[in-house]
């Protein structure tokens, strides 16, 4: 197969893993709901494609056991799903479209953007094909900087822009995890916890030295998250997440320091290891040391 054939293939598999990762998150927030019939016809409409990658990611969800076919044709919702975690890609497979979505991100950053743009307006000014700002709208809403505006076009949300919103964000980060550990309805999730330990080791191991700037935030936030939803308190699940969206185009902008990352890998995995075993007072006195020195060290660059 020549490279020119084989590039749209890609295209077409890497869309409808993010098709994939797109109805798993409508799952885990309870849009879709174990038992409910999945039109591709609805499930195109409401993610803008055709229905051709709604299938092949239908089928992707199939081999995961989050759907199941019905004896008549289609698909129902086979049970809730758990947010979906992006896989870490190495470079070879990683997403060709990274240089421009993190082109978007940093023109977003800067003011470039305005907020509210039409597809058209997106197309023109990054030289996209259908399928290619199809792929990219997705990753922007999968990841919550972005949503469809009532009507027509695209509408970005809020986020931090200024280095003093940066810093408050952490410090707020401090104050709330630290908290939300010790919450007296706190009950770890150990398989979830243990993914998330993988995910750690993982990049401890050497996926840390290539993984792109997302995917390291999406790996750390994912388990700042995940801890933060044992505590039961909705209001610091909440705020956490509302905090995680606002800060990651901040994150994005700055310099991968590589081993300022192994290290807080490794910090992540002493954190869990401490849950583990019940050390909730010790574990909560870790994240907020480690909370404050990453403040320091960031605030930095």
């Amino acid at each position: 197969m020549s490279q020119t054939q084989a590039t749209p293939r890609r295209r077409q598999s890497k869309l409808a893993e993010q098709l994939a990762l797109s109805i798993e998150t409508l799952m885990a927030q309870g849009e879709l709901r174990p038992g409910q019939a999945l039109a591709e016809r609805t499930l195109a409409e409401r993610l803008d494609v055709s229905r051709s990658p709604i299938r092949q990611a239908l089928k992707r969800l199939e081999t995961k056991g989050a759907v199941k076919a019905r004896e008549d044709g289609g698909y129902v919702v086979a049970h809730t799903a758990r947010r979906p975690t992006l896989a870490l890609l190495p470079p070879a497979e990683a997403d060709d479209t990274e240089a421009l979505y993190l082109q978007v991100a940093d023109d977003r950053l800067s003011g470039k953007l305005p907020d509210k743009l039409s597809e058209s307006d997106l197309m023109r000014r990054y030289n996209l094909t259908k399928t290619q700002l199809g792929m990219l709208l997705q990753r922007i809403v999968h990841e919550g900087w972005a949503e469809r505006a009532p009507g027509h076009g695209w509408r970005f949300l809020p986020i931090l822009t200024s280095p003093d919103t940066y810093d408050q964000g952490y410090r707020f980060r401090i104050l709330v995890e630290s908290a939300a550990i010790l919450e007296p309805g706190f009950q770890i999730d150990v398989p979830a916890l243990r993914q998330c330990l993988v995910e750690q080791q993982a990049l401890i191991d050497g996926a840390v030295e290539w993984a792109s700037p997302a995917q390291l935030f999406d790996a750390n936030a994912r388990l700042h998250e995940t801890i933060a939803s044992f505590s039961g308190n909705v209001f610091i699940i909440e705020s956490l997440k509302r905090i995680n969206r606002l800060r990651r185009l901040m994150e994005y902008k700055k310099n991968v320091d590589r081993n300022a990352a192994a290290r807080r890998c490794r910090e992540h995995k002493v954190l869990i290891e401490l849950l583990l075993s019940d050390q909730r007072e010790a574990a909560a006195d870790f994240i907020r040391l480690r909370l404050r020195d990453a403040a320091r060290e960031k605030s930095a660059r």
